[in-house]
């Protein structure tokens, strides 16, 4: 969610601390997990603001809604290319505007459910699962343009 590795590190930090100091204020201890991560979102949106490495500006996500999927059972040398598509889905996913990445991120790579995704983000739960729909969207579209550029037998990584 941060998009640096340090930037990462420095956030991860900061929330323990922060944890640790804030811990007498948790009102419900079976809400811990969700109350740790919005914890760690606020401090990585606040470490972003501020970062170096933080995007110029935000993708609309009608950049990203798909079009014909391409078929992706005939793509030859799949070990070749596995590195290359989790380089792309990394990307995919960092181009993301910065509300669905968030819930995308929270449900698909930390298994949050959709309840603490809500608790954490401050959304209805029905916001989440409407997010969580539109970012697969947009991965799969960016991924589905990558897949085609790799059939096709363009250039990979902007390899020329």
């Amino acid at each position: 969610m941060c998009g640096q590795r340090e930037d990462a590190e420095e956030v991860a930090q900061d929330t323990l601390l922060k944890v640790f100091e804030n811990f007498n204020q948790l009102r419900e201890p079976e809400r811990v997990r969700p109350w740790i991560f919005r914890i760690a979102r606020n401090a990585c949106l606040m470490k972003r603001r501020k970062s170096m490495f933080a995007p110029a500006h935000e993708l609309s996500l009608d950049e990203f809604l798909p079009g014909q999927i391409a078929d992706w059972s005939a793509l030859p040398d799949r070990q070749m290319l596995q590195t290359e598509m989790k380089q792309a889905l990394d990307r995919a996913i960092g181009e993301l505007p910065e509300t669905y990445k968030s819930v995308l991120l929270m449900r698909d790579v930390e298994d949050l459910s959709t309840e603490e995704t809500a608790q954490v983000l401050d959304l209805t739960e029905d916001t989440v699962k409407q997010r969580l729909h539109r970012a697969r969207l947009a991965v799969r579209q960016k991924l589905d343009e990558y897949l085609r550029t790799v059939k096709a037998g363009g250039h990979r990584n902007g390899e020329e």
